[in-house]
């Protein structure tokens, strides 16, 4: 083309670099200074410490936190993580580098996927979409079930639409379908045989192809693989410990379900924010193509039969996309992350959708897209920018919680990744006036993903570490370097299931007020030692008011029973 504009030759002309190019740039965002930040509470300290426990015991079938039997979830993560650990030490880099290379492996999947039912810039687009957006990227750099989960789950989605495209000689494409949700199961319970079939049971029922589905696919066959693959060891769990396992399983399935956990409610909307910040820029071009694909609910049959392959996909998205939503917004407990299994299909709907941007003057949908770009990345920048404000304002809070927080300074890197929201926004708004510049806007959006994640990887993580995370961490790792086996470790305050990892021993939780747990560890030989928060000291019972106090980090206090810890 002789204006200056990017061709579609030239920003698809070469698959295997493409994948090169997207294969450095995940590995760039998901593992540098992976270990750079100490593991949060709680899951990341949980799932840590289990997987290390893990490993310490040799016992491979029934997972512990705090050396007392943990059923919340399944083994497969803690196998994993455990093999990392054998590989490069028992450290936070090996805690995390699971989670990011399953999510490598999800964005090379959602490549491959797409070159193969679409084109090379689809599959581009689909691609960097489901790797330059805020929840991913934070969900796969931290200790979690759900990058596992939703590779698997992913998998087994784009293995049944491929098994139903293709004629029936090809239909082995269905065992990626069961080999799938088996695995997702084994990440992280029946969730992961769910999170599949909210997308193909409303697309099969919707589009009339369940007899092809049953002809092609052998679900009785399939429905024996699973359990050929997931089963034993839910049996040898069952087998082990009876009703207690089953008591546990049921309490953090349908009991999770149906009442908030840990106090992890929200509201009924709370994934609408959710969705729209954590897969920002891209959510404000998803609305639009999931109406438009699924206002058409009454042609789902003909479209199945005479449609072509992309309006079929689309369909089988939208439906997946919004089947999953339903589900987790009805389910009682709600975080931020339960919803990421919905981001692949999110990215390719999207991809379509801006694939017909570059084709197309005037799009459907395009002007309500931009304002809700606008709308969003206005909103976004703007809490940015606005961040030092309200850290301050509400600092006496915080330093409660975080006792150095007060030292620390946010002044410059929030408002200035205000700015860059802001600004990129701007750009990429200005870019979609015309199809000849929206590539250039594609590329303005990732690139502002890019810096930003950049910018808080390298310079805020590593702040909010030293003065939030490491404190308690490091007085926790100094008395498990110190005490003796028979010497006992004492946590006194809200509990931070992390300092089990870092000190690498049992770990007592006692909460001010509760005297009568001093008692036991009085009645026993051998020194202990309590980690707190500095000002919970007048807290402590009159037995344990004589502790020496042989550390103290940014209001964190190591207290112990006698002189002869060493610092």
């Amino acid at each position: 083309m002789g204006n200056g504009s990017l061709s579609y030759d030239q920003f698809s002309n070469s698959s295997f670099r493409n994948v090169l190019a997207i294969f450095a740039l995940a590995s760039l965002l998901l593992l540098v200074n992976l270990g750079g930040l100490g593991l949060t509470d709680r899951d990341e300290g949980s799932n840590a410490e289990a997987a290390r426990e893990m490993l310490e015991t040799g016992d491979w079938v029934s997972p512990t936190l705090n050396y007392e039997p943990r059923f919340a979830k399944p083994a497969f993560v803690y196998w994993i993580i455990s093999a990392s650990y054998a590989v490069f030490g028992v450290n936070e880099f090996s805690a995390r580098l699971p989670s990011a290379v399953f999510g490598i492996g999800l964005i090379l999947l959602q490549y491959g996927f797409l070159a193969k039912v679409g084109s090379v810039r689809i599959a581009t687009l689909g691609a960097l979409m489901l790797l330059l957006n805020l929840e991913m990227i934070g969900v796969c750099r931290m200790v979690l079930t759900d990058p596992e989960l939703v590779f698997f789950t992913t998998l087994a989605g784009y293995s049944f639409w491929l098994g139903m495209e293709s004629d029936q000689s090809k239909s082995w494409a269905f065992l990626g379908l069961y080999v799938g949700m088996a695995c997702a199961m084994l990440a992280k319970g029946p969730v992961g045989m769910i999170i599949p079939l909210l997308g193909i049971i409303p697309y099969l029922s919707l589009t009339g192809q369940w007899k092809s589905y049953w002809q092609k696919g052998y679900p009785l066959l399939g429905l024996f693989l699973v359990g050929l693959i997931a089963a034993p060891w839910y049996i040898a769990m069952f087998t082990i410990h009876g009703e207690a396992y089953i008591a546990a399983a049921q309490a953090n399935t349908t009991g999770r379900f149906a009442n908030p956990i840990e106090g992890h409610g929200g509201t009924f909307f709370f994934y609408i924010p959710v969705l729209f910040l954590g897969f920002f820029p891209w959510s404000a071009f998803l609305p639009m193509p999931l109406y438009y694909t699924l206002k058409g609910v009454t042609s789902f049959r003909m479209i199945a039969h005479d449609g072509n392959s992309e309006q079929r996909l689309a369909i089988f998205l939208a439906l997946w996309i919004v089947g999953l939503l339903i589900f987790f917004t009805l389910s009682a407990t709600r975080l931020p992350h339960y919803i990421f299994p919905l981001f692949p299909a999110s990215a390719i709907l999207v991809a379509l959708y801006w694939n017909r941007c570059l084709k197309e003057n005037s799009p459907p949908g395009l002007t309500t897209s931009k304002r809700l770009l606008i709308t969003i990345g206005y909103a976004l920048g703007l809490a940015l920018a606005a961040a030092p404000a309200v850290y301050t304002t509400f600092i006496e809070k915080i330093t409660k919680e975080f006792p150095a927080a007060g030292q620390m300074e946010v002044q410059v890197i929030p408002v200035l990744l205000g700015f860059l929201v802001i600004l990129g926004t701007m750009g990429v708004r200005y870019l979609l006036a015309s199809k000849e510049t929206r590539l250039y806007g594609f590329g303005v959006a990732g690139g502002m993903m890019v810096v930003l994640v950049s910018v808080v990887v390298v310079f805020a993580l590593p702040k909010f570490h030293a003065y939030f995370i490491a404190p308690p961490q490091q007085l926790a790792s100094l008395a498990g370097l110190n005490l003796k086996p028979e010497d006992r470790l004492i946590q006194f305050g809200r509990k931070r299931p992390s300092l089990v990892f870092y000190a690498q021993r049992k770990v007592y939780q006692i909460n001010p007020g509760e005297d009568h747990k001093f008692e036991p560890h009085e009645n026993v030989s051998g020194q202990k030692a309590i980690v707190l928060q500095s000002h919970l000291r007048p807290q402590l019972p009159e037995s344990a008011s004589d502790y020496l106090l042989m550390q103290e980090r940014n209001g964190f206090s190591l207290l112990v029973s006698s002189p002869s810890q060493k610092k």
